[in-house]
């Protein structure tokens, strides 16, 4: 079982012709509303790929927290551990144009995730086989949750995004980190290849269309990525971690994981929404079949 703890949105999205400029109006072309929140992405992104997955994390009161709970048990993802407090659930706005996206993200209920729910999890926690996170939780949520993995000897995961949130003193408690490169250089503030360096496989950098890269203690390894008609890059990169935990649970070397992870990555990019372009385990099979 995979146990993901993180946040679980309803996108707003908004797509235009061009992003606007500071004080400018544009006109849109379209309006959706779609469930996201990289912790709900990626337990998706898990279920599509055929894991058994559950969800620790919060929704509002609101119609949205409904939504968001239903939308998860239709991907098939075990939602008996989402809890419900007064208020809002979290919203990410998505400003869309041109396969590319900017996002700004309101946590609502999910920073009601406390360390004291961690902890009254314990049990659930412990029985996993590889624990997910990402940073739009509170702090003290994401160090209870690290410190019980490592109590509990189950390997972590770790998604930093939102940047902002990152502390160095993490590195010594996930097995694996999966920034992109923007969020490599905000954390480490050095070239991707000397970062990858001091992190052996352990940090697993995404380069969007550019693939991979990762060290794997001989050498760099860059694996390229897979060429695609780009329509929405959003939940690119939680794909790529449930893809890559979707394959580590099930005993695949490290390599193979994250090639896997790669091409489930661009796949995902060709079709609209976070969730909406995962793909199954015989669409990403397909592809590396060709490839390989």
């Amino acid at each position: 079982m995979i146990t993901v703890i993180g946040s679980a949105n309803m996108d707003i999205i908004a797509q235009a012709d061009k992003f606007p400029l500071q004080g400018e109006t544009v006109r849109g072309k379209d309006f959706q509303t779609s469930p996201g929140g990289k912790g709900a992405n990626q337990a998706v992104a898990c279920a599509r790929l055929g894991q058994n997955v559950q969800l620790i994390g919060t929704i509002g009161t609101d119609s949205f927290g409904e939504m968001i709970v239903a939308n998860l048990r239709n991907q098939q993802v075990d939602t008996s551990y989402i809890a419900q407090a007064e208020g809002p659930s979290g919203v990410a706005i998505v400003l869309l144009t041109e396969g590319d996206n900017r996002i700004i993200s309101i946590p609502g209920a999910n920073h009601a995730l406390t360390p004291q729910r961690i902890g009254e999890l314990k049990s659930v926690i412990g029985a996993s086989q590889l624990v997910m996170m990402q940073l739009e939780l509170p702090i003290d949520t994401v160090w209870s949750v690290l410190k019980l993995c490592r109590e509990l000897e189950v390997p972590v995961m770790m998604d930093p995004a939102p940047s902002s949130s990152f502390q160095l003193e993490y590195m010594s408690y996930v097995h694996y980190l999966t920034p992109n490169e923007t969020e490599c250089a905000q954390l480490f503030g050095i070239s991707i290849e000397e970062t990858v360096s001091n992190y052996p496989n352990q940090l697993l950098v995404t380069l969007g269309k550019d693939g991979v890269c990762y060290h794997d203690r001989e050498q760099i390894i860059y694996v390229p990525g897979v060429p695609v008609q780009v329509v929405d890059t959003t939940g690119a990169g939680d794909t790529f971690n449930g893809a890559l935990a979707s394959q580590l649970v099930q005993g695949n070397d490290l390599h193979s994981a994250v090639q896997f992870a790669n091409v489930a990555a661009s796949l995902s990019v060709g079709k609209f929404g976070a969730q909406g372009g995962m793909p199954t385990a015989q669409e990403v099979e397909n592809v590396t079949d060709k490839i390989d």
